[in-house]
């Protein structure tokens, strides 16, 4: 065991005991550093105000994301460095280019949300910037400001490979950072933090951590933080063991075969986004609308999984995909496919103490018609209404196989069993089509609420699948403008 979280807090090393193990990095920057330019907006990870960076070692460079202080816990900075907006000016007070940009295009007004744009802003920076407007826009589409307006603050991205300022003090030192966060790495021990009676278990290996599950029922298990943290920031909730899933490099691991692309509970929204996208295309628009880029590069897609929401986004395109899902008690293994693992609201098909490890989803077939669409009132940061994905496998003109899945339309995600059986051995024609949009109908009795109305949802889920067969039929002109951020409202 070890007993003290190491990291950098810019380029000074930081050694922490007997911390409280639910202790935001917002409040341990601003109580105990005394870093003022971390700010709390929210305390949910919507508005951007408290955006830090966090870099870790990744292939031999350093890897830096731009992540929401406001819900981490402290214990999850192990091993990694940890800037904010005072390690960007340079030694002598010169501005980094990022600041500099916002000055010089005059992307500030009150200040208190620019600590969060700049944080947001300098991966894009590192990257070299020349991103375009769409890209800038996609980017800070976790940071909202009050008083500017977001012209100025996109104008100021624009310019950022142009704006000179202080980069020495950083690009000068990441060999450096890169040696010591090496170092510092440790692949063995489990990490323990003590506070009074609650603790904070980090193991690095996938058996310390079955092992852990076992010997400690009903502890929080922890992996983005994106869902645990607000349990502690809005709802006040005394965690009194928690096992972070964070150290362990097998859970974060991306594996393809000539079948599948197995991907481990611990790897984030953001790496599988982009995994599953080459092959999935439509999942990762929709992934682009899923919260924002610092909830995307710490939550994770077992987590989103395991959480078990009937509005979860991920969840309705891996059960269309037909995923399986791998879990994991002690030494044993099992698989079950994923729309399996939903019993009801707020109940999964998990034993006690089971982890899930891993989801399996199978490589697309040439002939497969795959589409997804996010209903929400707002493009960005808003939680589904309607969520519907579609897998029509066809031979020839026939529905050989449809898996047609939904969220926001039942207690829980799920496959639409009657309209896939109407679609199944017919032709993928609009009378087929027609047929099943009618078959939803014995598939799903939404409820109304704040999102959406029942006969809305029913309306949508049909519109949907008429959507879905226009786009890959031929039948239609092209109708999904890849980045067109009015489909928000199709």
């Amino acid at each position: 065991m070890r007993d003290s979280i190491e990291f950098l807090l810019g380029h000074e090393r930081r050694s922490l005991r007997g911390v409280d193990p639910t202790l935001t990095v917002l409040d341990y920057l601003r109580s105990h550093e005394h870093r003022k330019g971390t700010k709390e907006g929210c305390a949910e990870g919507d508005c951007g105000a408290c955006t830090v960076v966090l870099a870790r070692p990744a292939g031999g460079r350093l890897d830096y994301r731009a992540v929401n202080a406001c819900i981490q816990f402290v214990p999850t900075l192990d091993g990694c460095q940890l800037l904010t907006v005072e390690d960007l000016q340079g030694p002598d007070g010169e501005l980094h280019p990022v600041q500099r940009a916002l000055v010089e295009a005059h992307g500030s007004q009150c200040g208190f949300c620019t600590p969060g744009f700049v944080m947001s802003l300098f991966p894009l920076w590192r990257a070299g910037g020349g991103a375009t407007r769409a890209e800038i826009a996609d980017r800070l589409a976790g940071n909202l400001c009050r008083c500017t307006g977001y012209g100025p603050i996109l104008a100021a991205a624009e310019r950022l490979a142009e704006t000179p300022g202080a980069t020495a003090h950083l690009l000068g030192r990441e060999v450096e950072v890169l040696a010591q966060l090496e170092a510092l790495a440790d692949d063995r021990s489990t990490l323990l933090i003590e506070d009074g009676d609650r603790r904070f278990l980090a193991p690095a290996t996938l058996e310390a951590l079955a092992d852990l599950l076992l010997a400690h029922p009903g502890a929080t298990v922890l992996a983005g933080s994106t869902d645990v943290g607000l349990w502690v920031t809005k709802q006040d909730r005394r965690l009194e063991t928690i096992i972070w899933l964070g150290r362990v490099a097998e859970l974060r691991e991306i594996r393809a075969s000539a079948e599948a692309i197995e991907i481990g509970a611990g790897v984030t929204c953001a790496d599988g986004m982009a995994a599953l996208a080459a092959e999935w295309p439509d999942m990762g628009e929709v992934y682009r609308r899923y919260a924002s880029p610092p909830i995307r590069n710490t939550a994770t897609i077992g987590g989103n999984i395991a959480n078990g929401s009937p509005i979860g986004d991920s969840a309705p395109l891996l059960i269309a995909a037909g995923a399986t899902l791998v879990l994991r008690r002690g030494r044993q293994r099992r698989r079950l496919p994923l729309e399996d693992f939903f019993l009801a609201y707020g109940k999964q098909d998990r034993r006690p103490d089971e982890l899930v490890e891993a989801v399996i989803v199978p490589r697309r077939r040439p002939e497969q018609r795959f589409r997804a669409y996010k209903i929400s009132k707002r493009f960005d940061q808003d939680i589904s209404a309607v969520l519907g994905a579609f897998t029509i496998t066809l031979d020839g003109g026939t529905v050989r196989e449809a898996r047609i899945a939904y969220g926001g339309m039942a207690a829980t995600p799920k496959r639409a069993a009657a309209a896939e059986a109407s679609l199944r051995g017919r032709a993928w024609a609009e009378p087929t089509v027609r047929a099943a949009m009618a078959a939803l109908a014995q598939d799903f009795s939404p409820i109304t609420d704040m999102r959406a109305s029942a006969g809305y949802r029913l309306q949508v889920a049909r519109n949907l699948l008429l959507k879905a067969w226009l786009e890959t039929s031929g039948h239609s002109a092209e109708t999904r403008l890849v980045g067109d951020r009015s489909l928000a409202h199709v």
